[in-house]
């Protein structure tokens, strides 16, 4: 009686594991992509395109760039690291991480005011020392806007003066742009992509700089060598430079790898 009423049961845990099984071979395979705020909408988009074609499920972790290299280097996962300046992948490729990469567009700094720059902002930085403006700027220890706002304002010896006149300074892009379309500042120097992004320009006007001031930094999307499917992550990144991936770019407002950097 006992071998009758278990002859049964065995059979459903078997039927069971062998339904686990072919679930867990049919689920389509998680990869992770480490992506700097300011290009998370056109890698999104990418990324949407390459899950269909390819049944894989892509994850995005978003943050600061260098925020993002440390998590991705502490947790050993992932499979690509797309920082908002190259300046990153320099810093730390001794490390072992970082494999090989390509170029899907270039960041630029751009002064960021409120629409129809009702303070009369002029094309330079300096004026961002202007004592009738509230300024806000990116934190340079934790993500690329703020790294690049201090190279740009190095560059005319201003940093210092800056960072103590700015009202508060904000880790990321979005926190940027965020506290600008609350109207709680004037004037911001951020990735000019951002000040273009539908949502944003509703309410905010971009004035382009100079290239000899704000030259244009290189979106290099690396390789991670914690990748479990370097086949795949190939293609992705394939995709990505390539002129559909690159079409894609510049419909966000990016500078796409094609364009001359002396505009």
């Amino acid at each position: 009686m006992i071998l009758s009423f278990l002859r049964p049961l065995a059979f459903s845990l078997l039927i069971g594991s062998a339904s686990m099984a072919v679930t867990a071979q049919t689920s389509p395979p998680e990869m992770l992509l480490h992506c700097g705020i300011t290009m998370v909408r056109p890698m999104t988009e990418i990324a949407q395109l390459f899950e269909k074609r390819e049944n894989v499920k892509i994850i995005i972790a978003q943050g600061g760039s260098e925020d993002l290299y440390q998590a991705a280097k502490s947790s050993g996962q992932g499979d690509w690291y797309l920082p908002g300046e190259p300046s990153y992948r320099t810093l730390h490729l001794k490390e072992g991480l970082l494999g090989n990469y390509v170029t899907v567009g270039y960041n630029q700094m751009a002064l960021i005011v409120q629409k129809g720059n009702p303070k009369q902002v002029k094309a330079n930085p300096k004026e961002m020392l202007r004592k009738d403006l509230v300024v806000i700027l990116g934190n340079a220890e934790s993500g690329s806007v703020g790294l690049e706002a201090k190279n740009v304002l190095d560059g005319l010896g201003i940093y210092p003066k800056v960072v103590k006149a700015a009202a508060f300074l904000s880790p990321d892009s979005r926190s940027l742009m965020n506290a600008m379309k609350k109207a709680e500042a004037d004037l911001t120097l951020s990735w000019r992509a951002t000040g273009l992004f539908a949502d944003n320009a509703a309410k905010l006007d971009v004035i382009d700089l100079d290239p000899k001031l704000a030259k244009p930094q290189a979106l290099l999307l690396n390789l991670l060598k914690s990748t479990q499917h370097p086949e795949l992550a190939g293609k992705f990144m394939l995709l990505a430079a390539s002129p559909e991936g690159q079409a894609i770019f510049r419909k966000h407002g990016f500078l796409d790898s094609q364009t001359p950097l002396d505009r």
